[in-house]
């Protein structure tokens, strides 16, 4: 007779992994958006902010390529060149994409609203914080040390030029654990306000928390979130909670300024002896 072991973990959230632009810092995520347009720009393209901002969470070479696979942008740059783009344009693009997006970075460093009383809570409770994010560690070498004056310095920040592949594989949320010493799995919290952010966590066997009205779903500043009526928020809410939930989230809510009362129900579920 076979016996199958079953780890049940009971114990306290240890640790949370949270995304930056969009959920830690720069509120609507826009660094990303607004370099991307101007690479295209500059190529004779022109691309909609929407088209920019559909592969956000990814590694940039890979938001980059999913930025082609729109219709109307490789239709755009085959009108444009005279040919559809080939995979050494791509690595020129991506070329170029680098140094614009380092120039700006540390203008989108600033913690949106909330983060600091998160972090707060968060150390007081021993819960360690971990990060993973679309930028690779050449850009994260510039937006750490301003997000760090600003009061955001996580324990640990893995980039996806680091492992072996980024989101939506789960490889940065592991190193996460391993640099910070934290397991079981299911002891640990995704939270970021992108798709590719909860099949990352999912995929990393966690507790996975997206966020509606601070990122790049929505996409609007925090001037204009604010100026929003309640119905057109919960318009909102009723158009982007249900894309989170469809790719891995377990909880989703407003902005990281909700992550405690979050924490509290995973860590009643994870007593009861409820599982990611």
């Amino acid at each position: 007779m076979e016996f199958v072991y079953h780890n049940n973990y009971q114990g306290p959230v240890k640790a949370v992994i949270l995304d930056w632009a969009g959920t830690a810092v720069d509120y609507g995520s826009f660094a990303p958006t607004a370099v991307f347009l101007k690479l295209f720009e500059s190529q004779g393209v022109k691309i909609s902010a929407e088209d920019a901002r559909s592969g956000m969470g990814l590694m940039k070479k890979d938001h980059l390529q999913t930025i082609f696979k729109q219709p109307g942008v490789a239709q755009a740059w085959l009108d444009e060149h005279g040919k559809p783009v080939s995979e050494s344009d791509i690595d020129l693009l991506f070329n170029n994409f680098v140094p614009m997006q380092i120039a700006v970075l540390q203008d989108y460093a600033d913690p949106i609203p909330g983060l600091m009383d998160v972090l707060k809570e968060l150390r007081e409770r021993k819960i360690k914080i971990g990060s993973t994010t679309g930028y690779t560690r050449m850009m994260m070498d510039v937006l750490t040390p301003v997000a760090s004056q600003k009061g955001f310095t996580p324990d640990s920040i893995v980039c996806p030029d680091e492992v072996p592949a980024g989101r939506p594989y789960p490889w940065m949320c592991y190193q996460n654990a391993i640099r910070m010493d934290v397991f079981p799995m299911q002891a640990m919290v995704k939270v970021g306000d992108t798709i590719i952010d909860m099949e990352e966590g999912a995929n990393a066997g966690m507790w996975t928390v997206g966020l509606t009205l601070t990122g790049n779903l929505l996409g609007k500043t925090e001037a204009e979130v604010k100026s929003m009526s309640e119905g057109e928020l919960d318009e909102v809410r009723k158009k982007i909670e249900p894309q989170l939930f469809d790719a891995g989230a377990h909880y989703v809510v407003d902005g990281i300024w909700a992550l405690p009362e979050v924490i509290k129900d995973i860590e009643s579920r994870l007593k009861s002896g409820e599982k990611p």
